[in-house]
Parts: C-alpha cells; sequence; structure tokens
C-alpha cells in the first residue's frame, strides 16, 4: 500500500557556480521527503534520479492513484528501504523538466525563457545543488546516498566530492564513465531532436511547438538499450500486429516491436523537455571521475570514506556488470568497504526497477544493517 507523497520545492537566490565556469542564481529545486527525521539527523538518505525520472521517488499523490513513484516498489513502509526507519529525500535536478528550474523557466537576467541559453550542467553540478538543499535542511551527514544508473554516478560523485557527509554510497546498475557505445547512442538521440526541424535550435519555446518527431525517436533508441535482447524475444518475438499475414507496407507498422516502440515514442514525447534530454545525455557523457587522474579509478576513488554496496544486473548490456566490477576492484585496490551483488535477472538495463525478489532482499538486507548503526 502506497502513502501519500507532497511535492516540495526551496528557492535559491545565490549563484551556483558550475563545472563550466559558468553560473546559474534564482533557481529552485523541487523535492519530496518520506518518513521522519531522527532527533540528531542520522538517519537520511539521498535518492538520485536517473535520466527521465524526478523528484517523485515513492508514494502517489492525493486523488491521483496511479501516481506511483518511480521507485515505489523499493521505497516506503516496510519495503527495502525502509522509510518507518529512514528520512528519504528525493531531488528534482536542475534542468529537468519535473519541477526544478530547467530551459523552459524564465532566465533572471534576460526575463525571457531560457531555452537553448540554459547552462550546460554536470553530475558534479547536480551533487552541488542537492548539498546545498540538504545544508538547507540542516542534514550534515547522512546515512546514504543512492541511485541507479544516473543516479548511481551521482552517489558516487557524492563519495568523491563530499566524502564526509555520507556514510554509505549504493550504487545499482551504473558504472565508472560511460563507453564509447553508450555515448554513440546518446549523441544519435541528440541528433533526432536537434534535427526536428520544430526544435528551432532549442528555442522552439517561443515558436509555440515541440520537437516530437525528435524526441519519439530518441525515446525508441534509448528503450531498445534498456532491454535485453531475451525479454525483447520474449515479450515480442516476430509477432505482427495485424494477423498472420504481412501487409507489405514500409511505413505502416507490421510487428509488434514496432508498435511497442512507436507507443513509448508518443508517450515520452508528449510530457518530456527536448533542451533537457541534450542536457541529461550530455552530463552522462561528461561523467568520469578518474580522467583527473589519467584514467587511474584507484587514484580517483582514494579519497572516498564512506561504505558501498553496488549491484549490477547479468543482461543489464548498456551499464554491464563488468563497470560495476571495475568501480569494486578500484575500491578495493583502496582497502574499502565494498559489498557486491550480480543479480542474474532477463530485464536488461530497466531490471534496477523491477519486482525482483533477490535484488530487493539484498536491497533490504543491506539497509537494514545501515539501520542498526543509528539505532545503537
Amino acid at each position: 500500500m502506497s502513502f501519500i507523497a507532497t511535492p516540495q520545492s526551496m528557492h535559491f537566490p545565490d549563484a551556483l557556480p558550475l563545472q563550466s565556469g559558468h553560473s546559474i542564481r534564482d533557481y529552485t529545486l523541487a523535492f519530496e521527503t518520506y518518513g521522519t527525521l531522527n532527533a540528531d539527523k542520522s538517519n537520511a538518505i539521498l535518492v538520485c534520479h536517473a535520466l527521465n525520472a524526478s523528484h517523485h521517488v515513492a508514494g502517489v499523490y492525493e486523488g491521483q492513484p496511479k501516481s506511483e513513484g518511480w521507485w515505489d516498489n523499493m521505497i516506503g513502509p516496510g519495503k527495502s528501504v525502509d522509510t518507518d526507519k529512514f528520512f528519504v529525500i528525493g531531488v528534482n535536478n536542475l534542468g529537468s523538466c519535473f519541477g526544478s528550474t530547467g530551459p523552459m523557466h524564465t532566465n533572471p537576467d534576460t526575463g525571457a525563457v531560457y531555452g537553448s541559453s540554459f547552462p550546460v550542467l554536470t553530475v558534479e553540478d547536480w551533487v552541488n545543488a542537492q548539498a546545498l538543499l540538504l545544508d538547507r535542511l540542516g542534514i550534515r551527514q547522512m546515512a546514504a546516498v543512492l541511485g541507479g544508473s544516473l543516479g548511481g554516478m551521482q552517489a558516487l560523485s557524492w563519495t568523491l566530492q563530499y566524502p564526509e557527509r555520507m556514510r554509505h554510497a549504493v550504487v545499482v546498475a551504473s558504472a565508472p564513465n560511460l563507453n564509447a557505445e553508450n555515448i554513440a547512442f546518446n549523441e544519435v538521440a541528440r541528433r533526432a531532436i536537434v534535427t526536428d526541424p520544430d526544435f528551432h535550435g532549442g528555442d522552439f519555446y517561443a515558436h509555440g511547438v515541440v520537437p516530437q518527431r525528435g524526441l519519439r525517436i530518441a525515446r525508441m533508441i534509448g528503450h531498445i538499450t534498456y532491454l535485453s535482447d531475451d525479454v525483447m524475444n520474449q515479450k515480442f518475438g516476430r509477432a505482427l500486429r495485424n494477423g498472420p499475414d504481412i501487409q507489405f507496407t514500409t511505413q505502416d507498422i507490421e510487428f509488434e516491436i514496432e508498435s511497442y516502440l512507436r507507443y513509448q515514442g508518443d508517450k515520452f514525447s508528449g510530457y518530456f523537455d527536448a533542451n533537457t534530454y541534450l542536457l541529461i545525455t550530455r552530463a552522462l557523457d561528461y561523467f568520469d571521475p578518474a580522467k583527473k587522474h589519467g584514467g587511474n579509478l584507484k587514484a580517483a576513488l582514494s579519497k572516498t570514506l564512506a561504505k558501498f554496496f553496488l549491484v549490477s544486473f547479468t543482461t543489464d548490456w548498456r551499464f554491464a556488470p563488468g563497470r560495476s566490477r571495475e568501480i569494486v576492484h578500484a575500491l578495493l585496490q583502496n582497502q574499502r568497504d565494498v559489498g557486491y551483488a550480480e543479480i542474474d535477472a532477463p530485464h536488461g538495463h530497466d531490471a534496477f526497477l523491477l519486482d525482483d525478489p533477490r535484488y530487493l532482499a539484498a536491497m533490504r538486507a543491506y539497509f537494514e544493517g545501515i539501520a542498526k548503526e543509528f539505532r545503537a
């Protein structure tokens, strides 16, 4: 049974310096909290979101029974991350389109919509903004930072930027950087958007249009990478959409997989922002903490202080288990406390969002261990 979630927002008038050398001021961060912060504020958990998610991590909105948060199966009363024990915080990142300041909002310096002038952001910028929000909440050290996929990169970055501010980092289905193939997928998706005639160089808001064609294709590309080959063949195979016979058409839907991808693209293009997609995928591309250390991940992770728990999934080819093992190996080389679970699951990258009993049990066991620390 889900609980009622209440969206909140916090305004920050001062300029936030960005990795690009630019800054952003007068911005707002949307967030939600679940559970109760204990007296010494030691039970806080920050949840970092992935590409198309938001601060709405768990629960439902009042009067909206089908509005479950994107990790509602993981977080809540009695669940793996138990909000009867933890105070959980979900923050919508800058540049997103779900309440925090983004390209669709007004630039206070010009009075016009940001559009293409919205500054390019990095994972490190998001972490710095999240830290400011935690400062406002009076939380100096968290029990844990948790994230999957791009959220896992943020959790990892937290341990480098603010090593003393969390006791645990839980990194799920993630990687220490993107490989060339992943950057390539992101670039194809971005080109689909920017070549849409309705994109207008990123300033489509002023024209009253949305580059939906580009967004549809970007989502279709992305969705292919989130599923495993086994799941796609099991769900769709070569099944035809309109009966047993082919229709001899090059433009209409023939196969069920085509129908599914078009549906996902249509849905996505109706709620997601094109500039946000460009910004977030570029932040994914840029994340590479080892770069400053000549590509040496061991050296990059030498400043970490947190205990780590990493999870990967055998059929996740976008963030393959080998990428998580790279992080584990570098942490062990630094003699850090690290646990690792590699879940044999058929669902591909999307597995980190789904109800795999072994996965949920592993997460529950780890977080129960964390809860014992602040109960002692």
